[in-house]
């Protein structure tokens, strides 16, 4: 963007006609704007047709860069051309100055706004639109890829959201992130034709700039209520097919859940990851794979590490020398920090399990 910016002033100064012609269709090809007005957002998808997402700003750059050397005007050879055109390629020094201290300026805003984005990681792409009838009630319900770095042949996360999920978490956002959020338009509530393909197609578009905007901004990018979001619904309905004992069920959805949380990669503590670790072990368990259950286990305690006792700590630790001795693996080393924790009163003997836990753990 700041080359582009830079291109076009530096035409703007010279007085070339053609170089700004060029800039306007230039202006046009790649807009700017990040409103998400219904209209809007079907421009963007007939333009992009395509998933909307938001490159790194460096990326972008770099794809100004050549773009301006394809279109720039060729420079002439000293004599040719009119007297007047080489007055106007040869600018006073009073303009030349005014160029570098415009190129200073934009090259101090280029730093600024390096420093308030971070690389997109993160593609979303709407890839079903359900209408859900549950009398009285009838919505659409959006189901979500999220893809992001990894292998290419990894299936990508889902999520599945209705319009009032992300109208809830807009107007969370805004309330809290009033500056980040003031450029982002939301898609408006319609009073009718809420079900028809042209409004499902432009919201669809829409959520995916929304969610790829919220992404690339780091202050919204870590806020709880968009991790929430991501992850709170998946996990709650983990828990309730794991209490029921639909444990294959639950067991895609867990594992979803981790996956999500392993690409959202933001600092919101360890309790959600090591739940998701002991939903995963449980199904594991009951499903009859004690080796995927102990990896389970062996990953939750490398979060623990060596910090104050965890109230999952025992539970983990009790689960993997139960299931290391299962598989005749070595479990002396746990089985003696097991001891040290009973001998210290910092958990009753015998631990509660991994499962008493999951079933009575609050999500919220």
């Amino acid at each position: 963007m700041a080359s582009r910016l830079l291109h076009r002033l530096r035409h703007a100064l010279a007085g070339d006609g053609p170089g700004e012609a060029a800039a306007g269709t230039e202006g046009e090809q790649f807009p700017e704007s990040s409103e998400l007005e219904d209209d809007d957002a079907e421009g963007l998808s007939s333009r992009l047709s395509g998933t909307l997402s938001f490159n790194s700003a460096e990326d972008e750059d770099d794809e100004d860069d050549e773009d301006d050397e394809a279109t720039g005007p060729d420079p002439l050879p000293p004599g040719d051309g009119a007297p007047g055109e080489d007055a106007e390629r040869n600018p006073s020094p009073d303009a030349q100055r005014g160029s570098q201290l415009l190129t200073r300026q934009l090259q101090d805003f280029w730093k600024k706004s390096r420093n308030t984005l971070v690389p997109q990681r993160l593609l979303f792409e709407v890839t079903s639109a359900n209408v859900v009838k549950e009398p009285p009630s009838k919505y659409v319900l959006y189901t979500i890829a999220v893809t992001g770095p990894g292998p290419p042949d990894r299936q990508p996360a889902q999520i599945s959201r209705r319009y009032s999920d992300f109208e809830r978490l807009h107007r969370n956002l805004q309330r809290q992130f009033r500056g980040p959020m003031a450029a982002l338009s939301f898609p408006r509530k319609r009073l009718r034709r809420n079900f028809t393909a042209e409004t499902i197609a432009r919201r669809s578009r829409a959520f995916e700039q929304f969610l790829s905007h919220l992404q690339a901004v780091p202050e919204l990018r870590q806020a709880p209520d968009l991790q929430d979001f991501f992850v709170l619904p998946e996990l709650r309905r983990a828990q309730s097919l794991t209490c029921t004992g639909l444990y294959r069920e639950a067991l895609a959805l867990w594992a979803n859940a981790w996956q999500l949380q392993a690409q959202l990669d933001t600092p919101s503590g360890p309790d959600r990851p090591l739940l998701t670790l002991a939903g995963l072990a449980v199904c594991h368990q009951e499903l009859e794979d004690p080796g995927e259950a102990r990896a389970c286990c062996e990953r939750a305690l490398q979060l623990l590490g060596d910090a104050s006792p965890h109230p999952l700590l025992a539970p983990f630790l009790e689960a993997y020398v139960r299931l290391s001795w299962r598989l005749g693996l070595d479990k002396r080393q746990s089985e003696a920090r097991l001891q040290a924790l009973q001998e210290a009163g910092l958990t009753p003997t015998p631990p509660p399990s991994l499962k008493e836990l999951l079933i009575k753990e609050v999500l919220d």
